[in-house]
């Protein structure tokens, strides 16, 4: 196993454990959770919060949603596809609040990667320019953010783009109000997701 696989076994070992105990889950438990030794973890990572911090970016990481709305069919209704892209872009956000919500409960503070942190994430296909490079300092994960969020909108058009002549406005500004829909969904009671589209499609008033 190369080191980078190493990396990325611990870190799918961990993410379940992080999300369910935040901060208070033990080394050994996620060694354990990873069929490996406990030292195996520090060979890889420097200490327990480098880790924890590794954990935080991979739940981030949008390259797992991008892939689901890449593999949403263009045959289906509109509706449909928007149903099963909101979907995916819940189950990402939920994934990202478990972990930093847990993490922050058991009284590990917020904050971003140090400058230098081995655990800054790789630019991968799809959301930045592919170079592979972990960055050195936060205006790498700034970058990352930007991009990832551009990734997420272009995604999101491509699933709207083929209805673009049936719209009242451009796609593009269909695809922002879409989105800026999914960015408040967390406050207050929320519509399942096919109700939210058919709102968001069709508008409050009942139709005839």
């Amino acid at each position: 196993m190369t080191p980078e696989q190493r990396r990325e076994t611990i870190v799918s070992a961990a993410l379940p454990l992080v999300a369910e105990r935040g901060a208070a889950v033990t080394t050994a438990q996620i060694a354990r959770a990873a069929g490996i030794g406990e030292a195996t973890i520090f060979r890889v990572f420097d200490d327990k919060d480098a880790l924890l911090q590794a954990c935080i970016l991979r739940a981030l990481d949008p390259a797992n949603v991008l892939s689901q709305l890449h593999s949403i069919s263009l045959d289906q209704p509109l509706a449909d596809r928007l149903v099963e892209a909101l979907e995916a872009l819940d189950a990402h956000g939920a994934r990202i609040g478990a972990v930093i919500g847990a993490l922050h409960a058991s009284g590990m503070p917020h904050r971003r990667p140090r400058p230098g942190d081995d655990a800054l994430p790789h630019r991968r296909s799809g959301t930045g320019d592919g170079d592979g490079d972990r960055g050195g300092d936060l205006s790498a994960l700034s970058a990352s953010r930007d991009e990832s969020q551009a990734a997420t909108r272009r995604a999101v058009l491509d699933l709207i783009e083929p209805d673009r002549e049936t719209l009242r406005l451009p796609a593009e500004a269909v695809t922002d109000a879409f989105l800026g829909i999914i960015t408040g969904r967390g406050r207050g009671p929320q519509l399942p997701a096919a109700e939210l589209v058919d709102l968001f499609l069709y508008g409050a008033l009942a139709r005839p």
